[in-house]
């Protein structure tokens, strides 16, 4: 643990927790020990500042050389005027594109690096995106996911869009669909059938299914178009959750004796304020004071996580918890002792993998990125254990607040990959800023999903809690 600090050196960029204690205020977990070779948000604003200053200090050299030499032979001026040009091109061209440039890398950033602060990075934006991309589906349904997923970029288009190309999306959609139909429907449990042949019929040619978005298209109204693709992915949605009836892979042996959620849940949270003031009104609703929150939590990518949260809450861990704003989240006091409960360890999907890696946070630096991304407002996540980084704590879960404006230049948070996010919040997004230190959770409650929660026999379970 780093040694206890006052709240004063926490910066804007860093995730640091407070422990709630009056008595001894330290931080209840911080950002993990990176190896030498990985750039923090510090690291990186201090080499450019560095490099900007050798730069600088060299130009204003060369510059007060050139004056003198200019005098005594103007074609070498001309000459060295034509150097620092190539030289600022050359640095505009490494930052925009990161290649390798012989003899220049030392000064500039390396592409690994640099994938944190590409804006071309393309991690899911919101949290139903993030939980539609992490069903492990049908191959056929993710080719139709993804080619109507591609309409939402095109949509941001100012001006002039693109509706022909949004129409041959749809129209390669729709024809993976009815090319792969009986592969699609083969994929789903057969006492579901009955549901699964009734959604595929609404993805042809429902309401909001792919035939009517090609009419919306073809007016080019933006509005229905948007709408009509909201509908057509929530079928796609809906068909994936059928077709992914559990886990797609094997838990480690060892990690067995966790409680783990095979598939889905959501989990219902009324906050009520703790110094007796009101939530805001939503859309000219009346004064409330207290809100509910819904949040999915998601086994396919974390099922131990979820899996312990989910037993937290059925348990009744939770009822009655004081909540602390922090540092761009929303955290649980330390409550560890009021139920039994275990400290599991870090848990995160890297994205193209089939299994989670566990006790080995992602480097993002490296190219490496999550499933479940921390880079989403109303990502719930756990936090570190008191103890090692390597482990979520066994209680302590957070809303994060994420805010662009610190997160680096690819809008990815600065923490993200070393936490274990298990879910995101879908209903209530607005509460989430209105709450305040002190503020109390009035119940928890696993209101879909408890058929998927897995418990381990009593005696294993034991063995590995923690108080």
């Amino acid at each position: 643990m780093a040694s206890p600090l006052s709240s004063s050196t926490v910066v804007s960029h860093r995730l640091f927790f407070l422990h709630p204690s009056p008595l001894n205020r330290k931080f209840l977990f911080v950002k993990p020990k990176l190896p030498f070779h990985r750039t923090n948000s510090g690291d990186f604003r201090m080499r450019l500042h560095s490099t900007s200053s050798k730069i600088g200090t060299k130009e204003h050299i060369h510059s007060c050389n050139s004056s003198i030499d200019s005098k005594l032979n103007p074609f070498e001026d001309g000459s060295k005027n034509l150097e620092k040009l190539v030289a600022t091109i050359l640095i505009f061209v490494q930052v925009w594109s990161p290649l390798p440039l012989l003899g220049l890398d030392a000064a500039y950033i390396s592409p690994a690096e640099a994938v944190l602060y590409s804006p071309d990075t393309k991690v899911p934006r919101t949290g139903e995106l993030a939980l539609r991309r992490a069903i492990p589906a049908n191959p056929s349904m993710k080719i139709i996911q993804a080619s109507l997923e591609d309409i939402s970029y095109l949509l941001r288009i100012p001006q002039r869009k693109p509706y022909g190309t949004m129409e041959s999306n749809v129209k390669k959609a729709l024809k993976v669909a009815i090319d792969d139909k009986d592969k699609i429907l083969a994929s789903i449990p057969a006492d579901l059938k009955d549901k699964g042949s009734e959604l595929y019929a609404t993805l042809i040619d429902g309401k909001g299914g792919l035939q009517a978005l090609i009419t919306s298209i073809k007016k080019q109204d933006p509005d229905k178009v948007s709408l009509g693709l909201a509908a057509s992915l929530d079928t796609v949605a809906d068909l994936e959750l059928l077709q992914a009836s559990g886990l797609s892979f094997l838990l480690p042996q060892q990690y067995l004796n966790y409680p783990r959620l095979a598939g889905r849940g959501t989990v219902e949270i009324t906050i009520e304020k703790g110094d007796g003031s009101t939530f805001s009104a939503a859309a000219g609703g009346d004064q409330r004071k207290s809100a509910t929150i819904q949040i999915v939590i998601d086994g396919y990518s974390a099922p131990l996580t979820a899996g312990n949260f989910a037993k937290l809450v059925t348990s009744g861990a939770y009822d009655g918890a004081k909540l602390n704003t922090v540092n761009q989240a929303v955290i649980t006091e330390d409550g560890s002792g009021k139920v039994e409960s275990v400290s599991v360890p870090l848990e995160v999907m890297p994205s193209g993998q089939f299994e989670p890696l566990y006790r080995t946070p992602l480097s993002v630096q490296d190219g490496e990125l999550p499933v479940l991304p921390l880079s989403v407002y109303g990502a719930v996540a756990m936090a570190h254990s008191e103890t090692s980084d390597e482990y979520s704590s066994p209680y302590q879960f957070f809303f994060y607040l994420y805010d662009k404006r610190n997160s680096g230049l690819g809008g990815l948070s600065f923490d993200e990959g070393q936490f274990s996010v298990f879910g995101y919040t879908t209903a209530g997004k607005d509460i989430l800023g209105q709450i305040k230190t002190g503020d109390i959770i009035k119940s928890a409650k696993l209101i879909e999903g408890q058929d998927r929660l897995i418990l381990p026999a009593q005696n294993n379970y034991n063995i590995n809690s923690s108080t």
